[in-house]
């Protein structure tokens, strides 16, 4: 019975993230804020700019704005969270809200694995075959593919976190990340974690790893597409159409597989938590400045609100 109430003393958790740097803590808040600041003004200016004009309103830019609306919740999971840390000097979070947030950052990462291949399913059939697109990709498909992605984050991280949730911790309850990782808290477990670690690999090789083989398949075709078209101007106006969606997924799975490398190499373990915060950080932050500069359209839509906002307030000037 002792055994069993010291197993069951723990209720909470050390994030200890960047405890060897404590004089910078205060910067360190400033630098988190305004990454917050950018990522979420960012992505929530994307979604407003697909879907005020009716000309964006197409496959492309419905999973766009899908992405954004995903990447604003993805950073909310671990940066307030961080900032309050940083602020308050306060590392402690409950078990619960331990397995609470990697839920939902579980599920929003397995979602963007998902969107990121319906995107790289869109741009295929777009350039592959233009003359069905219209008929294949339709506002039913869209909505399908979109709710499909959504459910499929949920329901995996869903299945995982029950599991989870079994085992019981004991101490220690220092878990050397920012955030809470699923393979450092499992390590924490008094518990047999065999099965959970079995089940974890389980879950990602059928919900994360056919998403990634259609994506790079996808891209393996428009390339190939691209590389058939004779004249040069033609290829530089198929590559646009995806470059922005390629430079994303780039960064999304590159940062992924150097976490994944890295956590399995205790020398690294440094690197490794940097690493994975630019993978939370870099990429929410990221995208809606590589869509906006490197998309046409969404640079004209921005310039027309913002020429639209000009007049408004020129007017307003007037009848004063």
């Amino acid at each position: 019975m002792a055994d069993w109430r010291k197993q069951m003393a723990i209720t909470e958790f050390l994030l200890l993230g960047f405890r060897e740097l404590p004089d910078l803590q205060i910067l360190l808040f400033l630098i988190f804020l305004v990454i917050y600041m950018a990522t979420v003004s960012g992505n929530t200016l994307i979604v407003v700019l697909i879907v005020a004009p009716q000309h964006l309103h197409t496959p492309m830019y419905f999973f766009l704005g899908n992405l954004s609306c995903l990447e604003t919740s993805y950073t909310t999971t671990i940066l307030p969270q961080m900032l309050a840390s940083l602020l308050t000097g306060d590392r402690t979070i409950s078990v619960s809200g331990c397995i609470t947030q990697l839920y939902f950052f579980g599920s929003l990462a397995g979602t963007e694995c998902c969107l990121l291949a319906a995107m790289s399913y869109d741009r295929y059939l777009a350039i592959c075959k233009p003359l069905h697109y219209s008929t294949l990709m339709n506002t039913r498909f869209c909505l399908q593919l979109a709710a499909g992605s959504w459910l499929n984050g949920v329901l995996a991280l869903t299945i995982f976190v029950l599991f989870l949730s079994q085992l019981i911790f004991c101490g220690p309850n220092e878990i050397d990340y920012f955030y809470c990782d699923p393979i450092p808290l499992i390590e924490l477990s008094c518990r047999d974690t065999h099965l959970v670690i079995l089940l974890d690999f389980i879950l990602v090789s059928v919900f994360t790893l056919p998403p990634f083989l259609l994506t790079l398949t996808s891209y393996v075709c428009i390339i190939a597409t691209i590389l058939r078209i004779p004249s040069i101007t033609g290829r530089q106006k198929a590559f646009s159409t995806c470059s922005s969606h390629l430079i994303v997924v780039t960064i999304f799975y590159g940062t992924i597989m150097i976490v994944y490398l890295l956590q399995k190499h205790d020398t690294l373990r440094d690197l490794n938590k940097v690493v994975s915060l630019c993978y939370t950080v870099l990429p929410p932050l990221v995208n809606p400045l590589v869509y906006s500069l490197r998309n046409t359209d969404i640079k004209e839509a921005l310039s027309k609100a913002v020429s639209k906002c000009g007049f408004h307030k020129k007017h307003a000037e007037t009848l004063r």
